[in-house]
C-alpha cells in the first residue's frame, strides 16, 4: 500500500525528469532517510506508477505518465483527503500558492502548511508528509506540484477544475521533457 510520502517522492521524481539522481539526494531534498526514500521508490514501482532501471539509484525512473496523471488527479485527493486544522502560521498552499495564486482572490482565509518558518497566516492544511514545507522551500517545481495537488484535495469546484487543468499541463511538460532525450 502506498504511503503519503510516496506521493511526495513521486512528485520529486516527476520534476527530476531524465536527470540522474541518488537516494542520498532524494533523502536530503525531501528530508527522508535513505532507507525510507528507497522504500518509497520500491512501493511506487510495485504500484505500477514507475519502472525502476535495474535497481540502480542513479538511473532515472521510467515514469508511467498516463497512469500517474490519472492517479494524481483522480485518486490522491480521495485517498489522501484534506485535513483542515486551526488558524496558524505556515507556508501557503493550494489556491494561495503558485501557480493558482494569480488566478484566485483568496481573501483572509488561506490554506497553509503549518510551519514555524512560514510567513503567512491561515487555516492549517495537513501536508502529505511532515517535511513538505521544508522540501517545497528548497524546490519551486516541487512546491508548485504539491500546491496543485492540495488544491485538488481542499479546493472548491472551480479551484479544483483549474488545478486539474494546470496539473495536467505541468505533467505533460515534464513528460515531453523526458520524451526529448
Amino acid at each position: 500500500m502506498l504511503k503519503p510520502q510516496d506521493i511526495v517522492v513521486l512528485c520529486w521524481l516527476i520534476i527530476r525528469g531524465d536527470e540522474p539522481w541518488r537516494y542520498i539526494d532524494m533523502a536530503n531534498g525531501l528530508e527522508l532517510s535513505q532507507s525510507e526514500a528507497h522504500a518509497c521508490v520500491q512501493r511506487l514501482a510495485r504500484s505500477g506508477l514507475l519502472i525502476q532501471a535495474a535497481g540502480q539509484s542513479g538511473e532515472p525512473a521510467h515514469l508511467q505518465w498516463p497512469v500517474i496523471e490519472k492517479f494524481v488527479i483522480y485518486a490522491v485527493p480521495y485517498v489522501y483527503f484534506a485535513e483542515r486544522g486551526p488558524l496558524c502560521r505556515g507556508m501557503p498552499t493550494g489556491v494561495a500558492a503558485p501557480p493558482l495564486k494569480a488566478q484566485f482572490s483568496t481573501g483572509d482565509e488561506i490554506p497553509v502548511w503549518p510551519d514555524p518558518e512560514g510567513k503567512s497566516r491561515g487555516y492549517g492544511l495537513k501536508p502529505l508528509y511532515k517535511s513538505v514545507p521544508s522540501a517545497a522551500r528548497k524546490n519551486s517545481g516541487l512546491y508548485e506540484i504539491l500546491a496543485l495537488i492540495d488544491a485538488l484535495r481542499d479546493g472548491r469546484a472551480r479551484e479544483r477544475q483549474m488545478a486539474e487543468k494546470m496539473l495536467k499541463e505541468k505533467l505533460n511538460e515534464y513528460a515531453m521533457g523526458r520524451a526529448k532525450s
